[in-house]
């Protein structure tokens, strides 16, 4: 079964009315967690559908046939009126009981973002020593105290291979970086876990809650780099306004830290972004669009002489490239043009601001300050 999106969850005579759908056509109808109606793929994948069932009510008074009283039993049609425009999104429909309208509305994409989606009951397992391993992992994780204990290890560990000074900076410039995800996720109503140091690896900002939209998956993804940028650009003025080169070096291997998370390449920020905004795009225009824009940042990249910028550009602008048929396997709702436009303007802004304030302070003559540049080109 491809992911679903709940295009719509209502009430109906005491009992739920869910909706799910998906951009390869299909939907399902469901009430009281029971399937009653759905529409198979199609090319049309939005515009009118009508679902419709039946259900029997039972009521008084009671008939006699052959000496038993039995209920007298009557048939309610449910009639489920839809019009669906993806981009921008668009859902209104009507809801009839035996031709009379009992409920109507029109969701947007706002709506989506805010949603829950519905959870499928878990049948109860057994304990076992696997069960407990993984309900001791997960209290674990959920416990504020390995919070503490991956930061320490995360600073021994950046202190044993650089210098405290060194690690402190760089536990910073990660805290930083996360902290923009986190604010994006609390921005759409999410609950968050807060932030996790991994050694060697980095940090991850965690949530308990699903994204829903394309939107979701853009500004969550690009607010880690944007207050990684806003880090630089902060360091960049304590450097000229005091002359101390800690803080050119905090902007510089900040805004390459940033830079590098912003590749198009699965699971960094800028594969998510960069996922969503082709993905969004429906028509065959839209993937030519995408390779071009590719193509041109590789030959941009090269012309200034960023070679493994330009390498690792190709390649993960080739990976989502070549996935973009499997778009419609998505849950997510996809970006409008307008969406699609406002994020593609945000991706190359960043990028662009951050290769700046390393080329810029590699101009500097400094040697430390010349290695992020070094490593671009190399």
């Amino acid at each position: 079964m491809e992911p679903k999106l709940e295009l719509l969850k209502i009430d109906c005579l005491g009992k739920q009315l869910r909706l799910e759908g998906s951009l390869a056509g299909w939907q399902q109808l469901f009430w009281d967690n029971n399937l009653v109606s759905q529409k198979s793929a199609s090319i049309d994948n939005g515009g009118l559908r009508i679902h419709e069932f039946e259900l029997s009510q039972f009521s008084s008074p009671l008939v006699i046939e052959s000496g038993e009283q039995n209920p007298l039993e009557t048939k309610i049609t449910i009639r489920l009126e839809t019009d669906l425009v993806w981009q921008p999104f668009r859902f209104d429909y009507r809801l009839l009981q035996d031709d009379e309208v009992i409920a109507q509305g029109t969701r947007t994409e706002k709506d989506i973002e805010r949603q829950s989606p519905e959870i499928p009951i878990v049948k109860q397992q057994k304990l076992s020593i696997v069960g407990l391993a993984s309900l001791g992992f997960k209290l674990l994780k959920s416990a504020k105290v390995i919070k503490v204990v991956l930061a320490g290890a995360s600073v021994a560990a950046y202190s044993w291979l650089f210098s405290l000074q060194f690690a402190l900076a760089l536990i910073a410039c990660l805290v930083f970086h996360e902290y923009g995800h986190i604010r994006a996720m609390k921005y759409f109503g999410m609950k968050t876990k807060g932030i996790y140091l991994i050694p060697f690896m980095g940090g991850l900002a965690l949530s308990d809650e699903k994204i829903n939209t394309r939107w979701q998956d853009v500004v969550i993804s690009i607010m880690g780099p944007t207050f990684g940028l806003f880090m630089s650009i902060g360091s960049l003025i304590a450097y000229h306004a005091t002359g101390n080169v800690f803080f050119a070096g905090l902007a510089a291997f900040n805004a390459l830290l940033n830079l590098f998370n912003l590749l198009p390449i699965l699971p960094l920020d800028g594969g998510h972004i960069l996922k969503s905004i082709s993905f969004s795009m429906n028509s065959v225009m839209g993937l030519i669009a995408c390779a071009v824009g590719a193509a041109f940042g590789v030959y941009v990249s090269y012309t200034f002489g960023l070679a493994l910028l330009g390498f690792l550009l190709l390649i993960g602008s080739l990976e989502i490239i070549f996935e973009w048929r499997t778009r419609h396997q998505s849950h997510l709702l996809p970006l409008d043009r307008y969406g699609q436009i406002f994020s593609t303007i945000w991706y190359l802004l960043t990028v662009g601001a951050l290769v700046g304030i390393i080329w810029h302070l590699a101009g500097t003559g400094d040697d430390m300050l010349s290695l992020p540049l070094k490593i671009l080109q190399s």
